[in-house]
Parts: C-alpha cells; structure tokens; sequence
C-alpha cells in the first residue's frame, strides 16, 4: 500500500472515531492540527510522511480519556499502522511522537528531538492558543463539569504529570496553568510568530473577561 493510501485509511479511521467529540478533542482539533503541522513541515524540511501520520494519530486515545493511560494512543497506533504495512522504524518515530507531544503540567525537559516531532508538537500547542484555544479551553472545562472561574480557587503552578491529572481548577485557571505557557515552549521558528500572536490574543481576552466579571463599565 502506497503512503498516500496509507495516509487517506488512517484519515477515515481517525474521523470516524473523533466526530461529534464535544471537548475540543475532536476531529476537527486532529484536522486543524495536520493542516498546520503540515505548513510548518514544509517550512522546516520535515517528513510529512511521519508529520502527518502523527499528527493523525496523536490524539486518537488521548490519556485524559483512557483513564490517564499516556500510552494508549501509541497503542492504537501501534496496531493501526502496522496493519497498515508501515515500517517498524517508522511506527517506532510516529509512536515515540504520540507519547511525548502532550502538555502534561511541568514544564521540563522536551523528550521529542526529532524536527518531524517538534512540528507536530507545535502544531498541536498552537491549537491550544489563539481564539480557538480559547473556545477549546472552555468546552474541555465543560465536559468535565468544570466552573468557568471561581476567584476564590488560585491556579497552581509547577504541577507534575499526577498533579495536572488530577486538577479540577477552573477553566480561567487552565489558561495560567497551560496556555499562557505554551509560548515558550514552541520549538520552530515557523511556529513562534503564529504563537506570539495567539498569546497576545489571550491576554486580550483575559483583559476584558476579568473587566466583565468584575463588572467595571
């Protein structure tokens, strides 16, 4: 089977299984995040080959969904595209990709050294900024039963990966404890504009939201 076959099947799976998500992990999200993990590939002279593959699949049993399972999308992907016919080696780098390009609370040493996986990574942060990464945060909050803000509840700081789990802060807390960090974190020249921009965008949004729950005229 030819990578342009393999890459059209595992497209149809992953929809199929993603739509109609109502949490921001969608598969919209998965789109959004091909689409730009393949610019950034081609801006950076990445394999779009593994850049789509994982950008495909890097959600596909996300661990907030598989009972903190960080493991389960590689799983998945593991099986899928060896059924597939894909190389080991390939399977080996897509997988390593899936199991690292998530936030998961602190922020420290970035596991992904390849350009193939820091596209993907940062296509998938830049999702989680900008106007979008602020509706994302509110519907994720919602879907876990979530308050929109409660001033009452500060936001942490330095989580490990259990911590973060286990957080049940606001969803205005969310924006401190990972969106407004994520800017630091992109790792391509192409995406750090794009990221600048969509932080910008946030603080923004902050500005007027606490104008508006304070209620100050």
């Amino acid at each position: 089977m030819d990578k342009k076959q393999i890459i059209e099947n595992i497209s149809i799976y992953v929809k199929d299984k993603q739509s109609g998500e109502g949490s921001g992990h969608d598969w919209w999200h998965t789109k959004r995040v091909l689409d730009t993990a393949k610019y950034l590939a081609q801006e950076e002279g990445a394999d779009l080959f593994i850049v789509k593959l994982a950008a495909l699949l890097h959600d596909i049993a996300d661990w907030k969904f598989a009972g903190g399972d960080d493991k389960a999308s590689s799983k998945v992907a593991t099986e899928l595209l060896t059924k597939y016919g894909v190389d080991k080696e390939s399977i080996d780098h897509v997988c390593h990709i899936v199991d690292n390009v998530s936030f998961k609370g602190e922020v420290q040493e970035n596991k992904i050294n390849t350009i193939e996986g820091k596209v993907v990574q940062d296509a998938d942060r830049l999702d989680a900024l900008g106007a979008v990464g602020i509706a994302r945060t509110f519907a994720y909050g919602g879907s876990k039963g979530r308050e929109i803000y409660n001033p009452e509840i500060k936001f942490q700081e330095n989580m490990n990966f259990e911590k973060y789990k286990k957080n049940q802060g606001s969803s205005i807390n969310h924006f401190y404890e990972k969106l407004l960090l994520l800017k630091e974190l992109i790792n391509t020249r192409s995406a750090k504009k794009i990221a600048e921009e969509r932080h910008q965008f946030i603080l923004i949004y902050l500005d007027e939201f606490y104008k508006e729950w304070d209620a100050k005229y």
